[in-house]
């Protein structure tokens, strides 16, 4: 690398060259969260009502399921990202393995559980009346 000035040596280099990777798609998932959450608040507001069968009728067409899933995948992987840098920053040792670990996991789960969630509500039938005795 040379002789140069410390600084010299250090310049340009992150903690692991990834440092604006990560800060990229932490702004990536932030502005789709942003995108998305306003998409979902607007079309909420739209309904005629909040009626458990307005909102699964509404649910379960495609145009509201596709950008339901990509919300929580969007959702999930900035939680992710977000306390990802901060098991990074104060957790030690094998406590950042453990947390780390928990963390994948969470996030991963939730986003699966909740895209069954929509997923069963899309392909199920709409239901009108009394339940069936």
């Amino acid at each position: 690398m040379g002789t140069g000035t410390s600084i010299g040596r250090v310049r340009g280099l992150g903690s692991a060259h990834e440092g604006t990777h990560h800060w990229w798609h932490q702004r990536m998932s932030a502005g789709s969260n942003l995108l998305l959450m306003t998409w979902l608040i607007v079309s909420l507001i739209r309904l005629p009502d909040m009626g458990y069968e307005t909102v699964q009728a509404w649910l379960s067409a495609p145009i509201a399921a596709v950008p339901m899933i990509l919300l929580v995948l969007s959702v999930f992987y900035h939680l992710k990202a977000g306390l990802q840098v901060v098991i990074e920053d104060y957790a030690r040792d094998a406590g950042r393995i453990v947390l780390m670990t928990l963390l994948n996991f969470f996030a991963i789960g939730g986003a699966v559980f909740a895209i069954f969630a929509i997923l069963k509500i899309a392909f199920t039938t709409v239901t009108t009346g009394a339940p069936a005795a």
